[in-house]
């Protein structure tokens, strides 16, 4: 049953993938590409997660951590870089 509920998630999460990735290559204005991006870090942190979980290794919950603040400090970088400041 675990593995059933696992794998409709993680296709669910590869489809949000998908999306935020035609937004990111497809939007008219940075700020949507900025979203889509956010987007798909938020997505790929709980994949990495789940994966922790569903295998049992701690570790990939510690590099999943990194992964989203790495991607969030990315977020407000490019949101300060729009508005034009230092």
């Amino acid at each position: 049953m675990a593995n059933g509920i696992f794998s409709v998630a993680t296709g669910i999460a590869i489809l949000g993938l998908l999306l935020a990735s035609v937004r990111l290559a497809k939007g008219p204005w940075a700020v949507d590409r900025i979203v889509a991006l956010d987007a798909m870090t938020i997505i790929a942190t709980s994949l990495i997660v789940a994966f922790a979980v569903f295998s049992g290794r701690r570790i990939y919950v510690d590099v999943a951590m990194v992964y989203g603040l790495v991607g969030f400090a990315g977020v407000v970088a490019f949101a300060r870089y729009l508005e034009g400041g230092l």
